[in-house]
């Protein structure tokens, strides 16, 4: 059984050690994705009481080369393929060289060469989280054997954003059982509320058409995401509701695939592919519903931000997705794979606006009290001054 973390007693709501912790986080690289943005978040908004050097095992990402752009330390250490073996003792000279207190290792494998750089030496707390997991979730019995005896225990603090990957790195991965704590993933609700706006001007500034009705997904186009389902979904809803269109928001792997299958089944001027986009805010204040199509997910941001629009959602019930979503009062819950279920879900919402309004209004209350980015860094801040033994 998992913990999840109690609100940390901070006067004035902050935390204000007597020195800057210097901070190590770990990455694979710094793309624009959930925890990667997290970890951005971190290092902008907790200046001066951190100071973030941020080690990515591969390359620096758009991300981090925007952040070393704006001063921030980001360092890519070109990992070689397989296990590679210089990684440890390079995280351990960065240690040393920068003075790191604490290596925070977003997902296993930048966990595994933190953990691997305390036996090259590295004088640095080692804190875990886990993000999200890979589908189908098959760990190895050598992995789950090198976890419970040797790794786990040069982790001094392991974490989850949400529930169900807390209850993975305990029964999959064979960490410590009732040793894992649960810090939900948040958004700048300050920020977001300022770039979303009433429906009517969203769709006036898009050239979206007022008379039509307009589901949204904002994901890369990766088989994890299931873009398929949502297309054989959709091909039902447009025959059922002629006014629906569907706005895909990303790029990725996938995109040529699905491009092709919404072609063969005819969708082509019903569907629009808009690639990444800066304005996902508006997109999200724009649509009339919200989907999620995931065979795996852990606690999508995107999911959160579409709710912070007060958009209501349907989305597969995997993952994190229903201690996020709260069925029948903020959207909709369907099994995953299941293009019939998803397509009457949609259906049924899109002939109900007062009931897409009333959910509309209960998912943006639920991320205001829940999932506020600001309460998130709080609470890592403060793991941080616990595991340096700084106050209780």
């Amino acid at each position: 059984m998992t913990t999840a973390l109690e609100e940390p007693r901070l006067r004035d709501g902050r935390v204000q050690p007597e020195t800057p912790l210097q901070i190590g986080f770990v990455m694979h690289t710094m793309q624009v994705a959930g925890a990667e943005v997290l970890v951005a978040e971190m290092a902008r908004r907790l200046a001066p009481s951190i100071e973030a050097t941020i080690i990515c095992l591969d390359e620096l990402g758009r991300l981090g080369a925007l952040l070393q752009d704006e001063g921030i330390d980001v360092i890519a250490l070109g990992r070689r393929p397989g296990i590679d073996l210089r990684m440890p003792g390079l995280i351990s000279r960065i240690v040393r060289e920068r003075g790191l207190r604490i290596l925070h290792a977003h997902q296993y494998t930048p966990f595994f060469y933190a953990a691997l750089a305390k036996l090259r030496g590295a004088k640095a707390k080692v804190i875990f989280t886990e993000h999200g997991r890979h589908y189908p979730d098959v760990v190895s019995w050598k992995r789950r054997w090198a976890n419970r005896l040797l790794l786990s225990r040069f982790s001094d603090l392991t974490t989850a954003c949400c529930q169900f990957a807390a209850e993975a790195v305990e029964k999959k991965d064979g960490f410590a059982s009732r040793s894992v704590r649960v810090v939900p993933n948040g958004i700048d609700l300050n920020e977001f509320s300022a770039l979303a706006v009433p429906q009517d001007l969203a769709r006036q500034r898009l050239g979206l058409d007022p008379d039509l009705l307009y589901l949204s997904m904002v994901a890369r186009f990766h088989p994890v995401k299931d873009h398929e389902t949502l297309v054989r979904a959709f091909d039902k809803v447009s025959k059922a509701e002629p006014s629906a269109r569907l706005l895909l928001v990303g790029e990725g792997p996938e995109r040529q695939r699905i491009d092709s299958l919404v072609a063969e089944f005819g969708l082509s001027d019903r569907v629009e592919f808009t690639g990444v986009r800066s304005d996902v805010a508006a997109i999200l204040s724009a649509s009339d519903l919200f989907v999620l199509s995931s065979v795996s997910e852990a606690a999508s941001l995107t999911l959160l931000e579409a709710m912070a629009c007060g958009t209501p959602v349907v989305v597969t019930d995997v993952g994190g997705n229903p201690e996020i979503v709260r069925y029948g009062q903020d959207g909709l819950l369907i099994p995953r794979g299941d293009s019939g279920r998803m397509a009457n879900a949609i259906i049924q919402l899109l002939r109900d606006p007062e009931r897409r309004r009333e959910m509309g209004v209960a998912a943006r209350r639920r991320v205001a009290e829940e999932y506020d980015l600001a309460i998130s860094l709080q609470r890592y801040v403060a793991l941080y001054e616990q595991v340096l033994g700084r106050h209780a």
